[in-house]
């Protein structure tokens, strides 16, 4: 059963900033597992929200990163809020750090390798954070 916090004509379009670049949306946690579990290579996981970081800052900030040199192998999202069960798995994954909304890992090998985390988001801009993400992608992809 999916609990979901927010009328989805609302939410859509939000999802659509990041599928339209290419990022596969999970909705489920067996859909989790099935990306997530026993992967090699590098994931990005970009926990979306209906919150105005996400918006002003950290959607813009993966387009912009993805715009640029390297990027992870595989693109990933869950909704925070709507998906509650995809996004409960995914921060499985994400062990030791805490949940976050909005939140972006790279997972390299299915270990994380680097996390944004809201407090990382929230009052910057979403160049700041594009930089951020560029880097990591130089270094772990």
């Amino acid at each position: 059963m999916r609990i979901q916090m927010y009328d989805e004509r609302f939410v859509t379009p939000m999802r659509e900033e990041l599928t339209q670049l290419g990022v596969r949306e999970m909705r489920t946690a067996d859909e989790v597992d099935e990306v997530l579990r026993d992967v090699r290579g590098t994931t990005l996981v970009v926990v979306n929200s209906i919150c105005g970081c996400a918006a002003r800052n950290a959607r813009p900030a993966v387009a912009r990163a993805l715009e640029r040199g390297k990027h992870p192998d595989r693109l990933t999202t869950v909704f925070a809020g709507q998906d509650a069960e995809a996004t409960a798995r995914a921060r499985e994954y994400f062990a030791p750090y805490p949940p976050s909304s909005p939140q972006i890992a790279l997972l390299k090998d299915g270990a994380v390798a680097f996390m944004l985390e809201r407090r990382q988001i929230e009052g910057r801009d979403a160049e700041e954070i594009a930089k951020d993400l560029v880097a990591a992608f130089e270094k772990h992809c």
